[in-house]
């Protein structure tokens, strides 16, 4: 099963996404994938981690090449969140870019259980952008919607409130 949970930032993605897998039978694992570049960031990660404590997520940072992370048989995971992947994949020497995220996805489906990602909107904020920065937006919108089409189930986070976009039963 895979779910994807898009939305706008601190919009409440992160609480549902753990909630949707805590609710599921298994080991959890939780992927984080923001790099702790300066203190905004580190401070972010660790709001996230207290946020998480005592939850039964095992933590696992990973800013690139998520296809090869070392992960348990049948484990639960929860990725958050495709734009990190994809700068850390886009902008780090050892990054493959935009193709690396999605044929991680992959490699990740074949081997979870359950795969929940955290994504974000994009293409709401400004018109004055680099064209290195445009093309960042541009990746992570085809990849929102390549994932969108392979999820199983798509949920918008608008205000702390899921909306089910996408659901899809056995029979389809």
């Amino acid at each position: 099963m895979f779910t994807l949970i898009t939305g706008g930032s601190a919009c409440g993605k992160s609480e549902y996404a753990e909630s949707l897998v805590m609710g599921l039978p298994g080991e959890r694992i939780y992927l984080a994938t923001m790099e702790p570049f300066g203190s905004e960031a580190r401070e972010r990660i660790r709001r996230h981690l207290l946020l998480r404590e005592g939850k039964g997520f095992t933590t696992i940072e990973r800013f690139t090449d998520i296809g090869n992370v070392p992960l348990p048989a049948q484990a639960n995971v929860l990725l958050e969140d495709v734009g990190n992947l994809l700068a850390g994949e886009m902008f780090r020497e050892d990054g493959g870019g935009e193709e690396a995220v999605l044929s991680g996805m992959e490699k990740l489906l074949t081997r979870c259980r359950h795969l929940t990602v955290v994504t974000n909107e994009t293409g709401f904020a400004g018109k004055n952008f680099s064209e290195e920065t445009l093309q960042y937006m541009r990746s992570l919108g085809r990849i929102n919607c390549l994932l969108a089409a392979r999820a199983d189930r798509v949920a918008e986070v608008l205000s702390g409130i899921a909306v089910i976009r996408k659901e899809l039963t056995h029979d389809q």
